[in-house]
């Protein structure tokens, strides 16, 4: 069995730079703590005799952590907070006058309102208030980096460096309010209008839910066998525990007027010609389907990092699930981070987030890179990767080039170094594919006036298939609740 790393790495081995470089002799995270994985917060790795695999297991095995370690290592991530809390992290909120977080939220809630009304004890009334603007409010409130934007510019965070906990408390009030059964919303007389969704992700359902409240009939297509998109497939699980993506869903579709059919791609069973000829209005919210490729050799050995987190999503034994010993994840954004973090957490003893530009470039939040950096995932910046490096179609190896920013783009030092790894994740972003015959493009992706219109009559879109999507959800839920008032606006001849 191979000799496990120390805590400290200081002396040179197969992970080294290049002979001659700045690196040479010397390990590239000789400054960077390993942390124990045992010794993690909230992780539990305890050995037992009757595991068949451990963290030492050579290869990408599953069953690397003992039964009970995986919920745990998944709960909530932060936990929710309860009434006492919820009341006090209300009474720091000063109630500003036009308020800074509401123009930092991209669906324009108004916080300061929804806290006082948790601070005055009406939870309900406050999720009302959020969900007036946001129907997915309850994810949101899980998974919106409220670092950089609604939290980022409360007042208290630029006076003390402590901003009220606005997700935190967004949550309480959703979740209280939908445990009671509260469902605020009914629908308007039926108008005899019928749209067509395509995509059931956060987009198609907050168009969906808002044209239903109008009163008309909305049917829902989506390719996956479950609605949800991004937030059923595309989280990383300890931030939506316990089903929450289908249980939003089903409450969601609760105002009646919706169907949803699943396993229907639009270009594979469904034509934009058709659905345009047999509804009175198209809303697309296709997301983005394809990963970009990294365009190095070896790259089959290589998994798309978001085919890793849906796999995960929809594994109900997480034990079962695969994972390597040593894993590298090529990227920086949310994607990287997700699964680097999760592979850590089903038992990797290595994981390493390489991305090739500054830290301040990565699309992961401060926020995030903290979090990995807790789960025990390093960050490598400013290298590129050159090869995968394996045998019989299994990874051994990932070759990176240190690279510098210039004006022209980034430039290779010519220095080099190679990564150990068993398994290997490229997270690189995705792009947009399949679009239909006579929509106009935009930086590759559907192009749209005002309020998601697209160039063909008749025809909207929202979220990541369009230029203005930022692979948020809070930003797709406003993108279509938006789209939805402006085609309920066309349908009623205004």
């Amino acid at each position: 069995m191979r000799r496990r790393r120390p805590l400290y790495a200081t002396g040179a081995d197969e992970e080294s730079a290049t002979p001659g470089g700045r690196g040479a002799g010397v390990n590239i995270y000789r400054l960077i703590k390993i942390p124990a994985c045992g010794s993690l917060p909230g992780i539990k790795v305890r050995q037992e005799a009757s595991l068949s695999n451990s963290q030492l297991t050579p290869g990408v095995v599953p069953g690397r952590l003992p039964a009970t370690a995986y919920a745990a290592n998944f709960a909530d991530v932060p936990p929710p907070l309860d009434p006492y809390e919820a009341r006090v992290a209300a009474d720091r909120c000063y109630f500003c006058h036009d308020a800074p977080c509401i123009t930092a939220c991209p669906t324009a809630i108004d916080i300061p309102l929804f806290i006082r009304q948790i601070a005055t004890g009406t939870p309900e009334a406050a999720a009302t208030t959020i969900w007036a603007q946001n129907i997915l409010g309850g994810m949101c409130a899980r998974v919106c980096p409220t670092e950089t934007l609604c939290e980022e510019a409360c007042v208290r965070e630029e006076a003390e460096g402590k901003p009220v906990e606005i997700g935190r408390l967004q949550r309480f009030a959703t979740d209280r309010a939908r445990a009671g059964g509260l469902h605020p919303f009914a629908r308007a007389a039926a108008t005899g209008r019928r749209v067509a969704v395509v995509g059931a992700g956060p987009a198609g359902l907050a168009c969906a839910h808002r044209l239903a409240r109008h009163g008309h009939d909305v049917t829902v297509f989506d390719a996956r066998e479950k609605p949800g998109g991004l937030n059923e497939y595309g989280l990383a699980a300890y931030k939506t525990t316990g089903g929450f993506a289908q249980d939003e869903i089903a409450w969601l579709l609760a105002v009646g007027g919706i169907t949803i059919v699943t396993g229907r791609a639009l270009g594979r069973d469904l034509t934009l010609e058709a659905l345009r000829r047999d509804f009175d209005a198209v809303f697309l919210g296709l997301g983005l389907a394809a990963t970009n490729a990294l365009g190095i050799p070896g790259e089959a050995m290589a998994t798309d990092a978001v085919d890793f987190i849906a796999r995960l999503r929809q594994t109900p034994d997480l034990a079962a699930l695969p994972v390597g010993r040593d894993v590298v994840v090529i990227g920086g954004g949310m994607t990287a981070v997700d699964a680097g973090v999760q592979s850590r957490l089903l038992g990797a003893e290595t994981v390493t987030i390489v991305y090739r530009r500054g830290r301040e470039r990565m699309g992961a939040s401060g926020h995030e890179q903290e979090h990995a950096a807790t789960a025990g995932v390093r960050i490598v910046t400013g290298a590129a990767p050159v090869a995968i490096l394996g045998e019989g179609g299994a990874a051994r190896a990932v070759e990176f080039a240190y690279v510098e920013e210039e004006p022209k783009g980034l430039v290779p030092t010519g220095e080099t170094f190679r990564l150990r790894a068993d398994q290997v994740f490229k997270a690189i972003g995705q792009r947009l594919e399949g679009v239909p015959a006579g929509l106009a493009l935009e930086g590759g992706r559907i192009r749209t006036e005002g309020p998601g219109r697209t160039s063909l009559a008749g025809v909207w879109a929202g979220g990541d298939c369009t230029p203005a999507g930022e692979d948020l959800t809070v930003t797709a839920v406003a993108q279509g609740r938006d789209a939805a008032e402006d085609i309920h606006a066309r349908l009623a001849g205004r």
